[in-house]
């Protein structure tokens, strides 16, 4: 299997272009009200080297933009635009593939449990909330689901039930971690991603959303199984308190570690927060 190269951040991309994203829906607010620059981001990555499009609907949900004031074949909707936004990129870019984003239950919540996996909701709640999304995007023409950035064994444990409801569906399955071997609430990678094993429908399991100095012990981790995915963050840290990211990331040094990532056993690589269509061209010149 060749190594396929995924996209980057989309909202640092948008935030790069002017885009306001202070609000709880992030980077789906553009697909409210700037749809547009969403496909130049798309378009860009695809540009920089990118085989894949992962779309806006990671912190878009039918409960999100309810929540919003709108009503639900509006908001159903916007999620299937969110697809044929990047589908749009893709054909014009000549090909590639398109991924929904299918993020965890804390971006909605848009309080930081993505990072921490601890909620309110059990995993038959989880499995609940996640449905209605689930149903839309898996009917909405992208090639597969990116499950990303999950941070729970019992979100885990919810999303292969969906799956298993949606035996056409091809997803890839991709956990925020603490360390090198545990997903956020502590749950071993190696016990995580086993739920997604023997089957057909799971491309890859891995880890986003991550330092980059866990990503080699988190495929270590993983080697043996299905392939690997990993798009890290850029290793810069947030400071809560004053709202801003701290310390500096090459782009250069990304794509050197790339290159050793898909050494380690990766065939899916990546960026996620702080990476932009800089980082990606350097994964692209240094993967073979």
């Amino acid at each position: 299997m060749s190594t396929l190269v995924l996209d980057g951040g989309l909202a640092t991309h948008l935030e790069a272009l002017g885009a306001d994203l202070s609000d709880e829906l992030w980077s789906a607010r553009l697909l409210l009200e700037d749809p547009g620059l969403i496909r130049r981001v798309h378009a860009d990555y695809f540009a920089a080297g990118a085989d894949v499009a992962t779309t806006a609907s990671y912190q878009a949900s039918l409960q999100g933009f309810a929540r919003r004031g709108l009503d639900m074949p509006r908001a159903e909707g916007l999620i299937r635009l969110s697809v044929e936004l990047a589908a749009q990129a893709r054909d014009e870019a000549g090909g590639g593939l398109v991924a929904a984003s299918v993020g965890p239950y804390g971006a909605f919540l848009a309080d930081g449990s993505e990072y921490t996996g601890v909620y309110d909701l059990d995993e038959d709640g989880l499995l609940a909330w996640h449905r209605p999304r689930w149903e839309i995007l898996a009917s909405a023409g992208a090639d597969l689901l990116a499950c990303e950035t999950i941070p729970s064994y019992p979100e885990a444990r919810a999303l292969a039930r969906l799956l298993r409801e949606t035996p056409s569906v091809k997803a890839w399955v991709s956990f925020s971690c603490r360390d090198g071997e545990h997903l956020n609430d502590g749950t071993p990678i190696s016990e995580a991603a086993a739920l997604f094993a023997g089957g057909t429908q799971v491309v890859a399991v891995g880890a986003n959303c991550t330092a980059p100095r866990h990503i080699p012990g988190l495929i270590a981790s993983l080697t043996g199984g299905l392939p690997v995915v990993v798009y890290p963050n850029s290793g810069e840290t947030w400071d809560a308190g004053r709202r801003r990211w701290l310390g500096l990331a090459d782009p250069v040094e990304y794509g050197q570690a790339a290159k050793e990532w898909e050494r380690a056993g990766a065939s899916l690589i990546g960026g996620c927060c702080r990476t932009d269509p800089g980082f990606i061209r350097q994964i692209r010149a240094h993967l073979s």
